[in-house]
């Protein structure tokens, strides 16, 4: 049985039907490309709960999780656009992982302290994040993130925005914290440079659908039309 497990899950965006089905096994980095349009970001909408699945199920460690609410499920997200609140220094932030009013126990913001050294921000504690480089503001949102404690980690397309070497730093933060904390990733990109260095297998998916998966340099190699046309060979 694998950790995460998408079976027969149906949706409908527009006029297209996607239909997915996919296994993610526990501890590995699963990466998630195609064409824009897809429903690569749809997917994982669905496992998160933010989109209600129509038809099939969702698993997560034999759990059926298909119906619950957003914030009881194991996972959290983070996205590009990092979701700070700009008039909120960073350990307020950070501290909204734990409550959304931010009345912190001492023991909890002693975990507050503890995520933003493990991002390495210690020391930006009250600074706001307009203070902040782009990447010191995807720090935070890690921060955020494994503060949650929650062990599926979704990045949608979350360090699109950022140049090659910064995007590289941040793939290798999200590594050695899915090695210390044993995160399961699901990873969004449209970069397959991303994919092979970050991502133990990948899926690729097109027209809603999981063309293939597997290895991903075996499905970057993959003869099949549609990936030949995404990647341009």
């Amino acid at each position: 049985m694998s950790y995460v497990e998408i079976k027969g899950v149906e949706f409908t965006y527009e006029d297209l039907l996607m239909h997915f089905d996919l296994a993610v096994e526990r501890g590995e980095v699963m990466a998630v490309i195609g064409p824009s349009g897809a429903g690569k970001s749809t997917l994982l909408a669905l496992v998160g709960g933010f989109e209600t699945a129509q038809a099939g199920r969702i698993l997560i460690d034999g759990a059926d999780i298909t119906d619950l609410p957003p914030e009881v499920r194991p996972v959290t997200t983070l996205f590009q656009d990092h979701n700070l609140f700009a008039h909120l220094t960073v350990i307020q932030n950070v501290g909204l992982g734990l409550h959304p009013g931010l009345r912190l126990m001492p023991a909890e913001k002693e975990q507050v302290t503890w995520a933003l050294n493990e991002v390495g921000l210690t020391g930006f504690e009250e600074r706001l994040p307009g203070q902040l480089s782009g990447g010191e503001r995807q720090r935070v949102a890690i921060a955020r993130c494994i503060l949650r404690r929650r062990p599926v980690l979704m990045l949608d397309e979350a360090f699109a925005a950022l140049g090659p070497a910064l995007r590289k730093e941040m793939l290798e933060l999200v590594l050695s914290l899915r090695t210390q904390k044993d995160l399961t990733v699901l990873m969004v990109t449209h970069d397959p440079a991303d994919a092979l260095f970050a991502a133990d297998h990948t899926a690729f998916i097109a027209a809603g659908k999981v063309v293939t998966s597997g290895r991903t340099a075996a499905v970057l190699a993959s003869e099949h039309p549609a990936i030949r046309d995404y990647l341009g060979t």
